[in-house]
């Protein structure tokens, strides 16, 4: 097939998958989204094209680091094989942290934290330090967790840009991906987030950890919904969260998946900023 039909083809399946998966978490707010899988072979189908249709898949530097497209670093998790899914905790980090990077530390498995500011990063800075050793991600959470559909321009740009700032004066790294408050976004805040270089991460399988204490429940709700390319919601700071996790890694693990952060399951895409990834 000549290149400029695969190249028309390919932008036709994708125009139609972003019409197709949209969100109504913000009312009746509806805007395109798109899944780990989609941005996975968008990377792949482009670098096919610029090969004259092979595709790389090892021997450069994934797409999120800066890379060439459709090539995964040496050593890299390639989830077109592994059956892999991401790990995430909000609102960290808390007097928990401790023990649950002491679990995750021990399962040698690497997760994506989308930090709160206001009494979390602003308390516990050596904290966060640590969160961003052992391979793992450091999000966006806001500053003051408010529902930023709710806000101007100018308040979502404070509340994102300040954690940034916290974030980056701690570890030298700015955060490069956002979770909204609620699952809460829009066109305004994807607007803010494309300016300020952040890519908005929404989840599929949560366990509603802020409303019980039962750490079996957690357990059973987390992998009632997991799936491959899944990315799993939970909150280090609830009391019954961090005793369930060992199980959940493992159980998960007995079910062939291999656990990744949220760069890693898009690889060799690079997370684009303002673009809402959902499983």
């Amino acid at each position: 097939m000549p290149r400029s039909m695969r190249t028309a083809r390919r932008g036709a399946a994708l125009a139609a998958a972003a019409v197709a998966l949209t969100l109504g978490l913000s009312g009746c707010t509806r805007y395109p989204t798109q899944t780990p899988k989609e941005a996975r072979d968008a990377a792949y189908a482009d670098a096919a094209d610029d090969k004259g249709g092979t595709t790389g898949t090892t021997g450069g530097t994934s797409g999120g680091q800066g890379g060439h497209k459709g090539a995964l670093a040496p050593g890299a998790v390639d989830c077109r094989v592994a059956k892999c899914i991401a790990l995430t905790f909000d609102a960290g980090p808390s007097q928990n942290t401790p023990a649950l990077l002491k679990v995750l530390h021990e399962k040698k498995v690497r997760v994506t934290f989308f930090l709160l500011g206001r009494n979390h990063v602003e308390k516990y800075p050596d904290l966060v330090r640590q969160m961003g050793q052992d391979g793992n991600v450091l999000g966006n959470h806001t500053w003051t967790h408010p529902r930023l559909t709710d806000l101007k321009p100018a308040e979502i740009r404070s509340e994102l840009d300040r954690l940034d700032t916290a974030v980056e004066k701690l570890t030298g790294k700015r955060p490069t991906l956002m979770r909204p408050p609620q699952g809460r976004t829009d066109k305004k805040v994807s607007k803010v987030c494309r300016e300020l270089g952040l890519a908005q991460v929404l989840w599929n399988d949560t366990a509603s950890d802020y409303a019980t204490t039962d750490s079996a429940l957690i357990h059973k709700r987390i992998l009632k919904d997991a799936h491959r390319d899944g990315i799993i919601l939970l909150h280090d700071l609830y009391k019954g969260t961090v005793p369930a996790v060992p199980g959940i890694i493992d159980a998960l693990r007995a079910q062939g998946y291999t656990f990744v952060t949220v760069p890693e399951l898009l690889a060799p895409a690079a997370p684009e900023p303002g673009k809402v990834y959902r499983p």
